[in-house]
């Protein structure tokens, strides 16, 4: 019987010229398509593998090369199409160490393949406890040598009977780390940047019909005076729209670097493959009739992806409206949507291909420009995480704006948004309902959650697109505000009124109004908006320009401007209640005489009311505050025991058989499940999740150098006693089920003596019917409750939570989230985020309590979840934060075997 090998052994790869490939195990079947790689190879590469001349393979290398175990003896191949491009192989020579070599064909060499192909196999050696690889490499070999050396891995190198035997320690490193992820951000890039620039552009499907979608393309690329050849592709014209046509993509004579397919969904495959033949770099899918059809139309678009990946090439949609690029050296308009922006400094991408050609509208309407523009449609391949790592790299990108429907690897899309916030502005619109991805029911979190977890990664969320366009047009044209210190100059009281009290409930911080009066002209406001930029307590100003009679507005605009210029604060305004980008605000840059001047930094943005200019402000203002942070990795603790955490989740979830544990409450350090006996699932590394493990995490927290206050679990009214002299008076006495905190009347306080314990327990018996209840010390008061957890999502990986353990917190579900692990700062703006935050703070009568030791816990916890995935779930239900430290009063956790890697862990794939 074949081998088997776990299902994420296999992934889609981007290389480093922004192609793909596949990866995947060697199998039996494999042995003709190693034989026809081996042809194609060099003499040299031969000698450098095989250190002599080996012109063919026989049966039996064949056989050697192509039957492997999984385990001691494994092999990776990368492939393009049908063919195989490059072989890794392990053989394990001793405990912990194995052999590596590797192969890769001459006509891919220096495109990363080796080293995409090292991650993986590296990543799999791990899981099968190999720490080392071992590689004897000729001296002359350099190309081995330097994939070995800039792996990232700890390397040692010896030169002895002619050859150089490395060693790499495979233990990831920050250096690893740092390699795979510089080198998926270049290659993601790189895959992007052949999109939106190409040469050549065909457009597949083009027919004569006016208003049929292929026509639409071809004369939109035409209108915008697209800088390549366009080459129209239809079966039996000669020409469309006046431009020769071919036949099929083959038949065209030069080069084609990107193809816009407009042709039947059933059909879109054999072009894929022509596309393949002709050697194109990318296709744009706007056909539809795939997943938005039901099951089988998502059966015809996987196909398309995989399909259109294992020949090298990227997909934009199916279903989707198209790109463009405004850089005038390429005039890219491959969209349907015959109004696109001038140039401008935003990126934009939509999911939505429908609602695609209005969102292009609007921004024309506001005067905005834009650098590039992506409508992904159905997702299938190309996503807002490939385009975020292309618009880092792009110059004439300085604004992110996204509208998204679903988030295909959301631990993926923080942590590149983290990065790259910090660089520049990202402004998102989340909507709810997502049929083909990850909606926040699906993910397991609240909509709030997701929130909390974009503000954690410097995102600015918006509720609706009026909104996006708000908050980038003055984004992309004036500065952040130093802080939150706001001057208002206005003609009308009213107005100027209004506009403070929308500060207010924005968190912004409204200087007195300055009302000019309706007769005010250009001097008076330029006056004005002067002296307020001058002082020191200004950190933005709003200009409200709305004259009941019609007054000199182009003066009064370049006043503004004059004022504001250099004075590196932003400046909104209401200008005549005109929406966008007003040209007397304008700075413009010189254009073409095809193009309008384009808006340039310092342009000032106008909005239809002040309350919408103070929502744009207040935005930029707390992602400005964001942004001051410094970027601090997690924080070093020297009490923690990783290893022994790991140790113990290993044997909890690798017990062969049921056996009875006696039972336990939080606190008591027991590992039971809620039938009180002890399960078990297989002990491989990644496994088919079996059945869930409940324990006492007491001792898995003492781990992380976390203590659980001690608690008995008791049966009857004398245990309870024997139990409170044990631990010492005053105790309490509660109901053991681990959710009792969450109900009202299940916690009896303070009692200080036997009679006090054995009435307790008599009352919860006949009021309630609890036949286990656990007794504890009572902790020191006063104290706040609060309650912390953290929750494996399957999409964001593992997730803190933290509320206060009122009753009244818990009904109106006022937690915050932040993604694991967390730095000091990430447990500051956690413990802030839940309203109830100024209990902990000594107001409305509560002493201040200590929040440095709960910033400490919430940073350990976050470090145990992150470490462990198995810690499917964990409840520290509660946490009494008193004046000088903190009592975890119960911890419950629920363990389960991993199906596979996170999301965003292991080696480089295409999500």
């Amino acid at each position: 019987m074949e081998a088997q090998y776990p299902a994420h052994w296999e992934a889609d790869v981007v290389l480093a010229d922004g192609g793909t490939a596949h990866v995947r195990p060697i199998r039996p079947a494999d042995a003709d398509r190693l034989r026809s790689f081996y042809s194609r190879l060099s003499d040299e590469s031969i000698y450098f593998r095989f250190f002599g001349p080996r012109p063919r393979l026989s049966d039996r290398d064949v056989e050697r090369f192509t039957n492997v175990d999984y385990v001691d003896r494994v092999a990776l191949i990368a492939t393009i199409g049908t063919e195989m491009v490059a072989v890794i192989r392990y053989d394990k020579t001793g405990p912990g160490e194995a052999e590596v070599a590797f192969l890769v064909e001459d006509a891919h060499q220096g495109r990363g393949v080796a080293s995409v192909l090292l991650e993986h196999l590296a990543a799999t050696a791990r899981e099968h406890g190999i720490e080392t690889f071992v590689a004897d490499v000729l001296p002359a070999n350099m190309r081995m040598m330097g994939v070995l050396r800039q792996a990232g891995y700890t390397a040692q190198s010896r030169f002895a009977d002619g050859v150089v035997r490395m060693t790499l320690d495979l233990t990831p490193t920050e250096t690893s780390a740092e390699v795979t992820t510089s080198r998926e951000h270049r290659a993601e890039s790189r895959s992007i940047a052949r999109l939106l620039t190409p040469g050549s552009v065909a457009v597949i499907g083009a027919s004569r019909e006016p208003g049929g979608v292929g026509q639409t393309v071809l004369r939109n690329l035409l209108a915008a005076d697209f800088t390549g050849p366009v080459y129209p592709v239809h079966r039996e014209v000669r020409a469309v729209a006046g431009v020769r046509a071919y036949p099929s993509v083959t038949a065209i004579d030069g080069d084609v670097d990107l193809a816009v397919v407009a042709v039947p969904a059933e059909s879109v495959l054999d072009v894929v493959e022509e596309c393949a033949q002709k050697g194109v770099h990318g296709l744009v899918v706007v056909s539809s009739g795939f997943g938005e059809t039901g099951a089988e139309g998502r059966e015809r678009q996987d196909e398309l992806a995989r399909t259109a990946r294992s020949y090298g090439l990227r997909v934009v949609g199916p279903n989707c409206l198209g790109i463009a690029n405004t850089d005038r050296a390429v005039r890219l308009n491959a969209t349907l949507a015959a109004t696109v922006p001038g140039r401008g400094k935003v990126g934009f991408f939509s999911q939505s291909g429908a609602l695609g050609t209005a969102l292009l509208q609007r921004v024309a309407q506001r005067g905005m420009g834009i650098s590039s523009f992506v409508s992904a449609g159905n997702r299938a391949d190309v996503s807002g995480n490939d385009l975020l790592q292309y618009w880092e790299e792009d110059d004439a990108t300085e604004v992110i704006l996204l509208y998204l429907e679903s988030l295909g690897n959301p631990r993926k899309f923080t942590r590149l948004a983290r990065r790259i916030s910090r660089r520049k502005p990202v402004v998102v619109v989340k909507s709810g309902g997502t049929p083909s991805g990850h909606s926040a029911e699906e993910l397991g979190l609240p909509d709030s959650a997701i929130s909390s977890l974009f503000a954690q990664a410097g995102l600015i969320r918006v509720d609706d697109l009026i909104q996006l366009f708000d908050v980038g047009q003055l984004l992309a044209y004036q500065p952040l505000p130093a802080g939150p210190k706001v001057a208002l100059v206005t003609n009308s009281d009213a107005l100027g009124l209004l506009a403070a009290d929308a500060c207010l409930a924005a968190g912004l911080e409204p200087r007195p109004p300055v009302n000019l009066g309706p007769a005010a002209g250009a001097a008076e406001f330029g006056a004005a908006l002067e002296g307020e930029l001058a002082s020191a307590g200004v950190d933005a100003a709003v200009v409200i320009y709305m004259p009941p009679l019609p007054g000199d507005a182009e003066a009064v605009a370049a006043e503004l401007l004059r004022v504001s210029q250099g004075s590196g604060k932003p400046v909104l305004t209401t200008f005549e209640g005109h929406l966008g980008m007003h040209p007397a605000l304008q700075v413009t840059e010189p254009g073409t005489p095809r193009e309008r001047p384009a808006p340039a930094r310092g342009s000032i943005p106008s909005y239809a009311a002040p309350e919408e200019a103070v929502r744009a402000l207040a935005q930029a203002a707390r992602y400005a505050a964001w942004r001051a942070q410094p970027a601090t990795p997690p924080p070093a603790l020297d009490d923690l025991d990783p290893d022994r955490a790991r140790a113990l989740v290993h044997d909890l979830l690798s017990a062969p058989e049921p056996a009875p544990i006696s039972g336990s409450v939080p606190g008591s350090g027991s590992a039971v499940d809620t039938a009180g006996t002890r399960r078990g699932v297989r002990s491989a590394a990644f496994a088919e999740p079996g059945p869930p493990v409940e324990i006492d995490a007491a001792e898995l927290l003492s781990c992380y150098g976390l203590t659980v206050w001690p608690a008995e679990m008791v049966r009857s009214p004398e245990e309870a006693v024997t139990a409170a002299e044990r631990l010492g008076w005053p105790v309490v006495l509660k109901v053991a089920d681990p959710g009792a905190s969450r109900r009202a009347g299940t916690v009896r306080l303070g009692l200080t003596g036997p009679e006090m314990v054995r009435h307790a327990y008599a009352e919860f018996a006949d009021q309630l019917g609890e036949k286990v209840l656990a007794v504890q010390r009572m902790a020191p008061q006063p104290a706040v409750p609060t309650v912390v957890g953290v929750v494996e999502d399957p999409a964001f990986g593992p997730v803190v939570s933290f509320g206060l353990g009122e009753v009244t917190a818990r009904l109106l579900q006022d937690q915050g989230y932040r993604l694991a692990p967390l730095t000091a700062e990430d447990a500051a703006a956690l413990v802030r985020s839940v309203r109830a935050a100024p209990l902990l703070f000594g107001q409305y009568g509560y002493p201040p309590v200590a929040v440095d030791a709960l910033e400490d816990l919430l940073v350990r916890v976050g470090r145990l979840a992150n470490d462990l995935p198995e810690v499917a779930r964990l409840d520290l239900d509660q946490v009494l934060v008193g004046e000088s430290s903190v009592m975890i009063l119960g911890a419950r956790a629920t363990l389960r075997t991993p199906a596979g890697p996170r999301l965003d862990g292991g080696p480089r794939r295409l999500s």
